[in-house]
């Protein structure tokens, strides 16, 4: 049974689990992040999606990430309600979707994904891209509905519907933006990171103005697991080449999200939180950077 938590906390809020093992990361808006998350991107069928969310909770993890575009949250919702587990140990992650992109329209996907997921708040409610679908990618207007969304976000975080608020595929220009008229700064913005694609300078705008990044593609959607750098780490320090990248990611202070539908995978992934890399592997890990998206690029909004 593994315990992950990030201290992320209020000043003055008290820590549910204190005493326990915990990894470390500073934050500013509320309860602690896990640092080991369940991502449900592309994870498909009722059974599917519910029989993995369950194993993933009883197996330990205490987050599950989601999004209103990925079309599980009912099924997550089933697991939660068949899991055993309080909802308050629970860290449920949602974003809203691009279709979903004026200030109704976040608030009321919000609402929604509360109900499809079975609660009454949900930890990390996101603004899913920096754009609305079917509108030039040019156009000034994604600023003005980029507005209207975090306002709804500001909303339906001050009526408690959401104990954080944050962002996904923001550039450092979109956070600035951002950070410009926000009264309520964001929590985390979750973007695409890996050796390959270390986006340094927009980690250090986000830990200098306290806001936690957290991965996606971490494993290069496949193609870094048969990267000769990476398997040479990995039999270096005995784990598999996932766990490598799992770890480089959580020893620069990241929140982790790997996907999976297979049982064994899903537990042997949180192993990567039992060991450290030497700095020499790390090296040679930083060493990969060459500017490669596996997903989207959001320069271009």
């Amino acid at each position: 049974y593994y315990r992950m938590e990030i201290t992320s906390q209020q000043e003055g809020q008290k820590d549910d689990h204190e005493g326990e093992p915990a990894t470390q990361v500073s934050g500013t808006q509320h309860k602690p992040i896990p640092s080991m998350g369940l991502g449900t991107y592309k994870l498909e069928g009722e059974i599917t999606v519910r029989d993995t969310a369950i194993k993933a909770l009883q197996l330990g993890y205490r987050h599950i990430d989601t999004a209103r575009i990925y079309k599980n949250e009912k099924h997550i919702g089933e697991a939660l309600r068949r899991a055993g587990v309080e909802r308050d140990q629970i860290y449920i992650t949602s974003k809203v979707s691009p279709y979903e992109m004026t200030f109704a329209g976040t608030y009321a996907a919000c609402l929604q994904s509360m109900i499809d997921l079975g609660v009454d708040y949900i930890d990390l409610y996101l603004i899913h891209w920096p754009a609305k679908n079917k509108i030039p990618l040019n156009s000034p207007k994604h600023a003005e509905l980029r507005k209207e969304s975090w306002q709804a976000l500001e909303k339906l975080y001050r009526e408690g519907k959401c104990r954080a608020i944050g962002v996904s595929n923001y550039t450092i220009r979109h956070l600035k933006e951002l950070l410009e008229y926000c009264t309520i700064p964001p929590y985390a913005n979750q973007v695409e990171v890996h050796p390959k694609l270390q986006q340094l300078e927009l980690r250090e705008f986000c830990e200098k103005n306290n806001i936690i990044v957290i991965p996606y593609a971490s494993l290069g959607r496949g193609d870094l697991l048969e990267h000769p750098t990476v398997v040479n780490v990995a039999q270096q320090v005995g784990k598999l080449p996932s766990l490598v990248l799992l770890r480089w990611a959580i020893e620069k202070g990241m929140v982790v999200i790997p996907k999976t539908k297979d049982m064994e995978r899903l537990e042997s992934n949180l192993d990567a939180l039992t060991f450290t890399l030497p700095p020499e592997s790390i090296a040679m890990l930083d060493g990969l950077e060459d500017g490669t998206h596996y997903c989207w690029n959001p320069e271009v909004v």
